[in-house]
């Protein structure tokens, strides 16, 4: 299992930013959750069997997947958090 725990900062938040990116990980069978922090940040937490859909969605993360918002920068760490079944927003 490739796992990896993302932070954006940027237009991040009040642009569906958690919305399309749960979409984007529902299309690439990505589990995880996504949830927007204190800070203005959004932390992400993916996991995916398939290595090439898990690049993909950081790749696309990065690019922001809602239309209105921007990623000025994506912080990607490897992460060994438990397994997830599905993706979920967080509130």
């Amino acid at each position: 299992m490739n796992k990896v725990k993302l932070n954006a900062t940027g237009r991040v938040q009040g642009v569906g930013f958690r919305y399309t990116t749960f979409q984007l990980a529902k299309r690439l069978n990505i589990k995880g959750t996504v949830k927007n922090e204190c800070d203005g940040s959004v932390t992400i937490f993916a996991q995916s069997d398939d290595k090439l859909s898990l690049q993909k969605f950081i790749s696309d993360v990065r690019k922001s997947p809602s239309p209105y918002g921007h990623v000025a920068y994506l912080d990607v760490k490897l992460d060994n958090s438990p397994d997830f079944d599905d993706f979920k927003m967080i509130n």
